[in-house]
């Protein structure tokens, strides 16, 4: 089945089970004629010795058709409805008085102009959780808490990373919080496994250090970055290494100043319209490397189109001190 989607502001999408197409009108040459009970050639017996002339009444036409092309699911909505009212606990006074609306999937089906496997997907993506049948994200400084439990359990245990039993933290960790939120934290910063039929998880280790990373950046306007560096390693778990290259598309190393520092920059908080989102990127920076810009727009790239393809479009490049760089092709005010 198909559906369309989309507000009263938005342009029509048409959505499959699990592809989402942007809807133009095409005008034809050929008039397109609606008969009731039409025949096509093929239904026709070819050996009819006699073949009767039949006065068709014509119930409508048209000179134009809905062409359909692929396009990229419009998810940025998704994460902003849901961050209307992010969970912040069992405990939280905001959760019992919040007058925000909460989402179900049918809701978000209603509201997000993407197909039902591409939703589902993204509400994954974000590590979305269903609280009471609802859709919630956890907020941050809460899903911090809950991540710190864990770890510091992990420590406490000298478990390995890659062999976290499921039931023994919650059991230990069951009087402080949830044990759904323990498993939901688990599951969003690990690998679930069975081996000799017990539920175990393997970390994560890129995941925990970049959520420790933005716990760091977030209030911070720019850091200094080999201090960053320093105490980004202090912070994150034993056994645990910190590397630049987990932070792609949510931190920005400024190589120019002096001594360099590195400030928080989210992909997810920048435009979701490709030209709308190279004006946001060069008025933060005037020329960009392919290095720096690639995880900031990645996620523009329609079916088989490359990075490479984008900045073509988008962008002008030249050479600077022997590196290709790249800057916008129009005045950014």
């Amino acid at each position: 089945s198909l559906v369309v989607r989309g507000e009263k502001d938005e342009q029509a999408v048409l959505c499959s089970k699990d592809k989402t197409y942007d809807m133009k009108i095409a005008d034809t040459s050929n008039m397109l004629l609606f008969i009731p009970g039409c025949k096509t050639p093929e239904q026709l017996n070819a050996d009819q010795a006699s073949c009767d002339i039949i006065h068709s009444q014509i119930a409508g036409f048209s000179n134009n058709y809905w062409e359909l092309r692929r396009c990229r699911p419009k998810l940025k909505k998704l994460r902003k409805l849901l961050m209307e009212d992010p969970y912040e606990g069992p405990d939280s006074r905001k959760d019992q008085t919040s007058t925000f609306s909460k989402y179900t999937t049918e809701d978000l089906l209603s509201l997000i102009q993407a197909s039902e496997e591409e939703i589902l997907h993204q509400l994954q993506v974000i590590d979305a959780c269903k609280i009471e049948g609802y859709w919630r994200i956890l907020e941050f400084d809460y899903e911090m808490k809950l991540l710190n439990h864990v770890t510091q359990l992990i420590d406490s245990e000298s478990w390995s990373l890659s062999k976290v039993p499921l039931r023994t933290c919650l059991e230990e960790l069951g009087s402080l919080e949830p044990t759904e939120m323990i498993e939901h934290i688990l599951l969003s910063y690990g690998r679930k496994y069975i081996d000799d039929g017990e539920v175990y998880f393997e970390m994560h280790e890129d995941k925990i250090c970049r959520a420790i990373a933005q716990m760091l950046l977030q209030n911070a306007v720019k850091f200094n970055l080999s201090e960053f560096q320093e105490v980004w390693q202090q912070s994150v778990p034993e056994g645990m290494t910190a590397r630049l290259d987990q932070l792609k598309g949510l931190a920005l190393v400024d190589k120019n100043s002096r001594p360099e520092t590195i400030f928080l920059l989210k992909v997810e908080d920048l435009p979701e319209d490709n030209q709308e989102r190279f004006n946001s990127l060069f008025s933060i920076r005037e020329k960009w490397t392919e290095v720096d810009i690639t995880p900031y727009i990645q996620d523009l790239c329609a079916e088989k189109q490359t990075v490479g393809a984008l900045l073509t479009k988008y962008a002008r490049s030249s050479m600077q001190n022997g590196v290709r760089v790249y800057n916008s092709r129009r005045p950014i005010s």
